[in-house]
């Protein structure tokens, strides 16, 4: 890094920002296979979390690589680039004071620990969306395990390119045979248990 480029602290901190927010800001970091159920069960966590008066903001893989990360193709270096510039933003919404819901592959074990070191202790939930492979390509909202079993896409996470499951997430989802409602609940559960929030009886 350039020697003249001078880190300045805020003079509003994190901190000072949660008491406004009443929420402890962090983020819950979705991983999974392709049509695992990530975003699916993000959008609508975010939808529960914003009527329970939680200020939240959702990232999603496909809407980031529309644009911040417009430029990374699939290979593995490109991969890496990509999470390490998410856990960059991610970084910065959990200093405004924000609950940050990401919802991205994230296929290697050394990628999502790289984010995890990036934000202080606690400041990191890995929620593992456990989806068997064949449901997930049986969904195939997309096309395209289609389209990689053709031969067509390459690099695809779970069919040409590894993932590397959580050994010991935060949160493990096994969504095989469950509501996204199911899903949900569990991820809230954790968060008023571990005080992230409180929640409020509409």
């Amino acid at each position: 890094m350039d020697k003249n480029i001078v880190w300045h602290d805020h003079r509003v901190t994190k901190k000072e920002r949660s008491k406004i927010t009443k929420q402890e800001p962090c983020v819950l970091w979705f991983t999974g296979l392709s049509g695992s159920g990530k975003s699916t069960i993000a959008n609508t966590l975010e939808e529960i979390l914003h009527n329970n008066k939680n200020l939240t903001y959702v990232l999603d893989g496909d809407n980031i690589r529309h644009g911040l990360n417009s430029d990374l193709d699939f290979s593995d270096k490109s991969r890496n680039e990509n999470i390490r510039r998410i856990g960059e933003v991610a970084k910065l919404f959990i200093d405004s004071g924000l609950i940050v819901i990401t919802a991205f592959i994230s296929p290697f074990i050394s990628d999502r620990k790289m984010v995890k070191d990036l934000v202080e202790k606690g400041e990191f939930i890995e929620i593992f969306v456990d989806t068997p492979l064949e449901i997930c390509e049986s969904r195939d909202p997309k096309g395209l395990y289609k389209k990689a079993r053709a031969g067509e896409i390459k690099d695809f996470t779970g069919i040409d390119s590894p993932y590397e499951p959580p050994v010991l997430p935060d949160i493990h989802i096994i969504n095989d045979n469950i509501s996204v409602e199911q899903a949900c609940q569990q991820i809230i559960n954790y968060l008023v248990e571990h005080k992230y929030i409180s929640w409020r009886e509409n």
